[in-house]
């Protein structure tokens, strides 16, 4: 069984300020510090991506992959593995909620399988990587309002 990790972040910004920077896909290399490379190859009729190539880099994980991205408004970004050269999963969301006093809350699940043998705690330290990464990012993107 493949577990998830997730962790959660307070973010000074409205909910759709936050969506904002985490549908912006192609900035990712900019903030995401795992991230290499993103390149949207499919949007939605909406605008927002729903195939992206991701050139990832995070410890011993190491890959080329496509993601496919589904959207809820301003409540929900989720992804799905479609192919990749060294992942059997590299499956997630953000999931953002209003706070009482003007921030947003910002959930992210991750769940990474590989198609080679790795010791779970080198795994788990990846997948945490990725996420500490990431949501400190959003965080700094958002507040700076670049």
């Amino acid at each position: 069984m493949v577990d998830s990790t997730r962790s959660s972040i307070a973010i000074d910004a409205a909910p759709a300020r936050v969506m904002a920077v985490i549908a912006d896909v192609a900035t990712y290399p900019e903030w995401a510090g795992e991230v290499k490379e993103a390149e949207v190859l499919s949007s939605h009729d909406d605008g927002r991506a729903d195939r992206v190539r991701f050139v990832l880099e995070a410890g011993p994980i190491r890959d080329e992959h496509v993601l496919r991205y589904s959207w809820d408004g301003e409540r929900r970004a989720r992804w799905k593995l479609e192919s990749s050269q060294v992942l059997r999963a590299l499956n997630g969301a953000y999931t953002l909620a209003p706070g009482f006093d003007g921030t947003t809350q910002v959930s992210y699940e991750l769940t990474v399988d590989l198609k080679v043998p790795l010791l779970a705690i080198i795994k788990r330290k990846a997948e945490k990587r990725i996420i500490d990464q990431a949501l400190s990012g959003l965080k700094r993107r958002v507040e700076s309002g670049t």
